[in-house]
């Protein structure tokens, strides 16, 4: 049966049947209007249409980009065109050199062992003395020293070592005291003349003292030079070993290789203190001068770390001025009476006018209040008086020893005595530079 259709281009026509639909388009049947219209059509037609452009789509203002120029551009809109191959011109953004300081570097040589537990170092690279058990070893039962003092290891005894107390206070003061006096120095020997406008007054005994707190309590070396030209009594403070004086060593230096050469020419006492002695004829003492004492000096800075010098009571001597220009601190002796206070007053106010205003700021000053005269004054005032001027004063005590003037034996010092000269003996490393760059 055929399916009527309804012919779309002229409506309310009455529906026809598939085949009467055929006989039309074969001529059959007679035409219909718009046959004409078909008829005068080409067989191939083209057909332009204009559309209008597609609107570009929104791109939110934070994914648009932005051109060196400034100028934004829209990703959403690309213009298609023929490819080829086109040459731009890229033109760089002037820029303006700026010349700016860079900032000093930082150098911090002083960490400490917490912030290395946290995984800090320093900056700059470690000697091999810091390498140090107290900074490597974890203290436990195992490591943790046995303690020093009576009742704090008797308790460590009788606990079969279970209960460890530490070290008493008397001992925690010790060893602070030889942790100071064992500073660790880089770059040369340090020079600290001992000096004084007037004799008499132990300068000689108070070189020994240093000398001997130093060297007992300091692992390197230490040398004690008699530069005395007025026949000094330094090497009478040892037993000697040598009869070598300084002039000895101006003779032979041009032989002297090495350190065991050296040492030949010195005294060593029990603290491993080295003395070396001044001449003892008055007639060639005179002969040592400023050149000499250069000599001797660069010699010993090749094999120790820290050089005193037993200066005489000329302070205008030449050898005096080349003790100077080498000194990176003094000590100035006092006694206990009004003189001597006042002129050790004035060899600082004689430094001061000579251009070593920073070594007197720097300087110590050892009150020997075994002198006589001592009982009649007051030292709390000659403190005083100092303590305007320098750094520190250490007061020496009297001790039947060193009033002796003969071979002073350390170990044999009253306990007050040497707390005094290890006193003396920190106060004077404290002040010298660690290294050469910080004189």
């Amino acid at each position: 049966m055929s399916e009527k259709r309804k012919v779309d281009d002229a409506p309310g026509q009455l529906l026809q049947t598939d085949e009467e639909l055929v006989e039309q388009y074969h001529g059959e049947l007679p035409p219909t209007p718009g046959d004409d219209l078909a008829a005068a059509l080409p067989e191939s037609l083209s057909i332009t249409v204009d559309l209008p452009p597609a609107p570009a789509p929104e791109v939110p203002a934070e994914e648009v980009a932005v051109a060196i120029d400034e100028v934004s551009v829209n990703p959403g809109h690309v213009e298609v065109s023929e490819p080829s191959t086109t040459s731009v011109d890229i033109v760089a953004p002037s820029t303006t050199s700026v010349d700016v300081a860079a900032p000093a570097p930082v150098v911090d040589n002083s960490l400490s062992r917490r912030d290395r537990l946290r995984g800090e170092h320093s900056s700059d690279p470690e000697s091999a003395a810091m390498l140090t058990a107290d900074r490597l070893l974890d203290v436990n039962r195992k490591t943790r020293p046995v303690p020093e003092g009576g009742w704090n290891r008797f308790v460590y005894t009788v606990t079969f070592k279970t209960l460890n107390l530490g070290d008493s206070a008397k001992v925690r003061a010790r060893k602070e005291m030889d942790q100071r006096i064992s500073k660790v120095f880089e770059g040369g020997a340090r020079f600290v003349p001992i000096l004084t406008r007037k004799g008499g007054v132990g300068k000689t005994t108070v070189t020994a003292l240093l000398g001997m707190a130093l060297a007992d309590a300091r692992e390197d070396r230490i040398i004690a030079i008699d530069a005395n030209p007025d026949r000094g009594t330094l090497s009478e403070r040892v037993n000697k070993q040598t009869r070598a004086t300084v002039r000895d060593v101006v003779t032979k230096a041009p032989s002297i290789q090495g350190f065991t050469d050296f040492t030949t020419l010195v005294s060593r006492d029990e603290t491993r203190l080295d003395i070396l002695a001044s001449d003892t004829d008055p007639l060639l003492s005179e002969a040592f001068d400023e050149n000499d004492y250069n000599v001797v000096a660069d010699l010993a800075a090749r094999f120790y770390s820290i050089v005193l010098t037993d200066c005489g009571t000329g302070i205008v001597h030449s050898v005096m001025r080349a003790t100077l220009q080498r000194a990176d601190s003094i000590v100035i002796v006092s006694g206990g009476s009004v003189d001597e206070a006042r002129l050790a007053s004035e060899t600082l106010t004689w430094l001061e006018a000579n251009g070593y205003g920073d070594l007197v700021r720097n300087a110590i000053v050892a009150l020997n209040t075994a002198t006589q005269g001592t009982n009649l004054v007051k030292l709390e005032e000659i403190e005083s008086h100092f303590q305007s001027r320098v750094r520190e004063i250490v007061r020496i005590p009297y001790d039947p020893q060193l009033a002796a003037g003969s071979v002073v034996s350390y170990k044999d010092l009253k306990p007050l005595t040497k707390d005094a000269a290890r006193t003396l003996a920190s106060l004077v490393v404290e002040g010298l530079p660690t290294s050469r760059r910080d004189a």
